[in-house]
């Protein structure tokens, strides 16, 4: 098996846990809610980005790229995380209308859920078990390990430095640096950014600065 050079994305709802905790038939709605907004985003990915698997409330996705494109293709996949803000909100503001007159926790908190992305570059090692394709690798780790970090926010963009380098700044975007550490892995230097599609589509409360720590 060869790795190949690829970018990794995890889009992951925030609140997803205090969301689905009640009665029974909110737990219910709060399932078909969340996969409802999941495949709002994934209806927004556009090659090269592929949907590798769902995770609970996650999406785990990535593209393949050539040496050659690698810079290309980390703006384009940044380019489409930006997308994905839009898109998610304005599924949740339908949501929201269509499930007004059900009471129920889930269907009157829509509004509460948030979106944050991961962003990393590197190398992984694709394995074909039957017919799913399974990505391994040191980087496929990294950016899991990710999802728990020291950013205060719901709701974020985090690039590791290794996709920054090649990405660059988000337009329209705050951009902090900092720092998350992990006892298996050393440090891994990130770059978070603010989205501000919440605000514009929903008139919801915008992000709270980020305050770079370690983890």
């Amino acid at each position: 098996m060869k790795a190949k050079k690829v970018a990794l994305v995890i889009v992951d709802i925030s609140g997803y846990t205090h969301f689905i905790r009640s009665q029974k038939m909110s737990a219910i709605h709060a399932e078909e809610i969340v996969f409802d907004l999941l495949e709002a985003v994934i209806d927004k990915a556009e090659h090269p980005l592929t949907l590798n698997k769902l995770e609970g409330d996650a999406l785990f996705l990535y593209a393949e790229v050539s040496e050659k494109e690698m810079a290309k293709a980390a703006r384009d996949v940044a380019k489409q995380v930006q997308g994905f803000f839009n898109a998610f909100y304005e599924r949740a503001k339908t949501l929201t209308e269509e499930r007004a007159e059900c009471d129920c926790n889930a269907c009157q908190r829509v509004h509460d859920l948030r979106l944050k992305v991961l962003l990393h570059f590197g190398e992984a090692i694709f394995r074909k078990i039957r017919q799913f394709e399974e990505l391994a690798g040191e980087d496929v780790i990294a950016i899991h390990r990710l999802l728990k970090n020291s950013v205060p926010t719901r709701e974020y963009i985090l690039m590791t430095d290794a996709f920054y380098r090649l990405a660059g700044n988000l337009s329209g975007m705050t951009h902090l640096d900092g720092e998350e550490t992990y006892e298996d892995m050393g440090t891994i230097k990130v770059h978070v950014f603010h989205a501000k599609s919440a605000e514009v589509v929903n008139n919801m409360i915008p992000p709270i600065s980020f305050s770079p720590g370690n983890s």
